[in-house]
């Protein structure tokens, strides 16, 4: 049986009858902690996963870029796009899988960087539209790929912030640097979202991830300027009313707050007089960020008190006792869980289907369950002490018909080059 990179490479000869010259790879993401805030400018914690995207690339000297895809060929569409590089442009076909590759160069010519022609080959074993990156990990390869097959010279954090600029700015999608910079370095990751998006490769976690595809397919580009729209009108309710002492700390965008300094107890006594929706739109922000910092302190060996862990959670001490007996998996877990509440409760971004897929994970063995990406669909994670209760897991909300399709999931390496 072939391997993957194996596969690429046929496919590529079989599309344009030689080798290529390069073989690149970045992972799918699981949007593991503090999900939803990396355009509010607050640090995210996302785990790169050994399902992938890989791009076969081989220059071409007459300046012509043609771009073939294997995922879209198997489903017998359009496949291939071609343009010239000195006519680069995205072109009006709605989610046009070849404006990808045209943003990435886009954004490689904003920077200054010179690329000529190429034939490039995607296929990409991360399932589009499922909550795990998969538009972030073919942006992110496709400039990698070009970065070796032209020499480029960009540092994987050039390459994550690239990616970044070629989706947010290029196609105009309204998100955050989570989906690039955890393709580009993978493992577990720590990404600040404020210059300059430091990036920090944490302690690798015992224990198993697996994922669970809903079938309920979502736009990032439908939920984000929703719930941005609403942060700011709360935020501008309460710069009228609060004294200048937490003012200070506010802003009029939904990017602009000094969200990590601030604590939910200075506004407590104003969200009164905000609208509901915005009002839950904010106090999410508040206690996702805190929970998430906690957990952040777990995973680096350093271990809350109970009262701490009650604190944070809104859980009764003894429940807090349990849970930190559990150690570092059993802790993490139950943030996992404290979050899908708040998505699904505050921010509004969870579906009954979704909240029953948590509960039944965490009743057949989960440590802890949560929504990955935007919500409204996508992917459910879940996280495991062992490989087996993942698995059994998995198989178990299949049957029941809470997704369509589930993997146990390994933490992998960001960018590779494979040939």
């Amino acid at each position: 049986m072939l391997g993957q990179v194996e596969i690429v490479k046929k496919e590529f000869e079989n599309m344009f009858k030689s080798l290529p010259d390069v073989v690149v790879s970045a992972p799918g993401r699981l949007d593991f902690l503090n999900t939803h805030q990396d355009y509010k400018g607050l640090p995210v914690v996302a785990v790169g996963i050994n399902l992938r995207t890989y791009i076969a690339i081989k220059q071409n000297i007459n300046g012509k870029v043609v771009v073939g895809s294997g995922n879209i060929k198997d489903e017998a569409a359009e496949y291939v796009d071609e343009f010239l590089i000195e006519n680069l442009e995205l072109v009006k076909k709605p989610k046009w899988f070849g404006n990808y590759v045209r943003a990435a160069l886009l954004a490689l010519k904003m920077k200054g960087l010179k690329v000529e022609g190429a034939q490039v080959w995607i296929r990409s074993w991360v399932p589009i539209g499922s909550g795990l990156g998969s538009s972030g990990t073919l942006l992110v390869s496709v400039i990698a790929a070009f970065n070796e097959a032209f020499n480029l010279g960009l540092t994987t954090k050039d390459v994550a912030e690239l990616a970044y600029v070629a989706e947010h700015d290029v196609m105009g999608i309204p998100c955050g640097r989570l989906d690039q910079y955890a393709a580009a370095f993978g493992h577990i990751v720590y990404i600040e979202t404020k210059p300059p998006y430091n990036v920090d490769v944490l302690p690798p976690m015992q224990g198993f991830f697996a994922a669970v595809d809903t079938g309920i397919r979502h736009s990032t580009a439908e939920i984000h300027p929703t719930r941005q729209r609403e942060i700011e009108e709360g935020l501008s309710k309460l710069i009228s009313i609060v004294p200048d002492s937490i003012n200070s700390f506010l802003g009029q965008r939904y990017w602009e707050p000094k969200w990590e300094l601030l604590d939910i107890s200075l506004l407590e006594p104003y969200l009164g007089f905000v609208g509901e929706k915005s009002r839950k739109r904010i106090v999410f922000t508040l206690k996702t960020h805190r929970s998430t910092m906690l957990a952040l302190k777990v995973i680096k060996g350093v271990l809350p008190s109970a009262d701490e862990l009650a604190e944070v959670l809104e859980i009764k001490l003894e429940e807090a006792k349990k849970i930190i007996d559990q150690g570092t998996l059993g802790i993490v877990g139950a943030v996992m869980i404290y979050q899908h509440k708040l998505l699904s409760g505050l921010y509004d971004v969870s579906l009954p289907q979704i909240d029953l897929l948590v509960e039944k994970l965490v009743e057949f063995g989960a440590l802890g369950a949560k929504l990955s990406g935007a919500g409204l669909g996508g992917a459910v994670i879940a996280l495991f002490k062992d490989r087996s209760t993942a698995e059994n897991t998995v198989r178990k909300v299949l049957e029941l018909g809470l997704g369509i399709r589930g993997w146990v999931l390994e933490i992998d390496k960001g960018v590779l080059r494979h040939w």
